[in-house]
């Protein structure tokens, strides 16, 4: 069996980044084959429901992400509250480019998106949200408490990534990422 010339996380990030930019609808099979280094026939071959199989990869893809950088993190008892606050926080940063990219949820939520991935993108910010209930229980949160929070801290991040697109300044996201620092600490 020939080895694949492009690894699947690379090809993911390519999709997720088209995506990203462009939503569901937006986003050719042109410009899905050029992000991922691959040709239209090698796109189907992986993903042969075409362009709803990959964006579905996608949001599979950035379930782990949120799984392994997020939820596990903040979850892991073993280590100190102020560690894994940090450690998450620098992570969302990290996956925003510091509040440059756009939300995957954001950009699969519009158009057509929402109806043909909307119990995916649910269970990813479920995912996200109940992670951050969690950790606000394991710091002595009532569930409402940390129910409010959770959602708010969500909400905040999408919302100073939208602001900061559209304001061309990461100021509003990296602000957002300190009040979510002190919400916790």
């Amino acid at each position: 069996m020939r080895p694949q010339k492009v690894q699947d996380e690379q090809m993911l990030n390519g999709l997720m980044a088209v995506m990203r930019a462009k939503g569901y609808d937006g986003a050719s099979l042109k410009e899905l084959s050029e992000a991922t280094g691959l040709k239209k026939a090698s796109l189907y071959h992986r993903f042969s429901g075409g362009k709803k199989d990959m964006a579905s990869a996608v949001l599979a893809h950035l379930e782990g992400i949120v799984n392994t950088h997020i939820y596990k993190v903040l979850t892991d008892e073993s280590r100190p509250h102020t560690e894994r606050l940090g450690k998450v926080i620098s992570g969302i940063n990290d996956m925003y480019k510091g509040g440059l990219e756009t939300c995957m949820y954001r950009s699969l939520s519009l158009d057509s998106g929402i109806s043909l991935f909307g119990d995916q993108i649910k269970q990813g910010i479920d995912l996200w949200i109940n992670s951050f209930i969690s950790f606000g229980m394991d710091r002595g949160m009532s569930r409402k408490e940390a129910t409010q929070k959770a959602n708010q801290t969500f909400i905040e991040i999408q919302g100073s990534l939208v602001l900061s697109k559209s304001i061309g300044s990461t100021q509003p996201f990296a602000d957002v990422l300190k009040a979510i620092r002190k919400r916790y600490e």
